[in-house]
């Protein structure tokens, strides 16, 4: 069966069995996206076939997924440029295991400096480049963003995240990054918040000058599984990274566990906000080349069975309560 004879459907959920279709898109119903193809069938009107898909298929954390309506195809761990993993691991990374996110956020250091500048010789289009900004005067913002740009050879960044936000970015934060994007020096607009109420304010508006948001979300704060994630909408979603997965690094530190407990791995901590269908990525902190392969463990691993997904939530749990 082609796409040439596919049409896309939009979905309205009246049971918990039923639910009925008229010609639109392919949407997202619990979890799941919806395809509808219609064929012609002598004697009747069409026929329906449904085929159901999670969404951004979280089965398998090896093959890229579309960052929301942004369109970008990246790879479900991204690497943060604060922690210090060095050149050579991070290109062994994009060769290997094609990891091809890099947040090069406030805190630039040399090793990811450098692994771009060499990357985006040739490699530029398959990149996605991450830049943020904390200055919500505006007065620094383009000169830290033109002067990170020539720091790799790069012309763009992909995406330019305001940085913690705790009330809706107006004024000069916004109105500089908008003029960054419409002098063509980024391509979408992004914001981080640690407020999960300001996100579910946010990511459903329309009007929302923001592609791409930074959601906190581990297991020790899972709050946006109740908060956030409700509110996506079922059309043209916007890309969800989820930060923070090993929860500034709590779930990796035997004083923290449960009485006789081993601490969990970074790669479970990255697969628990994989395992969720509505993150498109999970940024890593790797502060050397060692614990960056331990994170790019969880690719090879997949989503957490119900048996993991229910001990690291216990585990979270038990850590949050200290």
């Amino acid at each position: 069966m082609t796409e040439a004879i596919s049409r896309k459907v939009r979905i309205r959920n009246i049971g918990p069995s039923r639910a009925c279709v008229s010609q639109g898109r392919v949407v997202m119903l619990n979890g799941q996206v919806l395809r509808f193809f219609w064929l012609p069938v002598p004697g009747f009107c069409i026929l329906l076939i449904v085929i159901s898909l999670r969404r951004r298929q979280a089965v398998d954390f090896k093959t890229p997924a579309i960052l929301g309506r942004t369109g970008l195809s990246v790879s479900r761990l991204g690497v943060g440029a604060a922690y210090g993993a060095p050149a050579f691991a991070l290109e062994k990374a994009y060769a290997e295991h094609g990891i091809n996110t890099f947040y090069w956020g406030a805190l630039r250091k040399k090793g990811m400096e450098e692994a771009l500048r060499n990357l985006c010789r040739t490699e530029r289009e398959r990149l996605v480049v991450v830049f943020q900004t904390f200055d919500r005067s505006g007065f620094l913002m383009k000169r830290m963003h033109e002067k990170g740009l020539r720091a790799i050879g790069s012309d763009y960044a992909d995406i330019l995240i305001l940085g913690w936000a705790n009330r809706e970015p107006v004024g000069t934060w916004l109105d500089t990054a908008i003029r960054l994007k419409e002098e063509g020096k980024v391509r979408f607009l992004g914001m981080s918040s640690h407020m999960h109420t300001l996100m579910a304010k946010m990511i459903p508006d329309p009007e929302s000058p923001f592609d791409v948001f930074m959601v906190r979300y581990n297991a020790v704060h899972p709050e946006a599984e109740d908060v956030v994630f409700p509110c996506m909408p079922s059309e043209n979603p916007p890309g969800i990274m989820a930060f923070t997965a090993t929860s500034w690094r709590q779930l990796l530190q035997a004083r923290r566990m449960p009485p006789g407990e081993e601490p969990l791995s970074a790669s479970d901590c990255y697969r628990f906000p994989l395992s969720n269908p509505h993150v498109d990525l999970c940024l890593m902190g790797p502060r050397n080349a060692r614990e960056l392969e331990e994170g790019l463990a969880a690719l090879g691993k997949g989503p957490l069975s119900e048996e993991e997904m229910a001990h690291v939530r216990w585990v979270g749990g038990h850590v949050h309560g200290q």
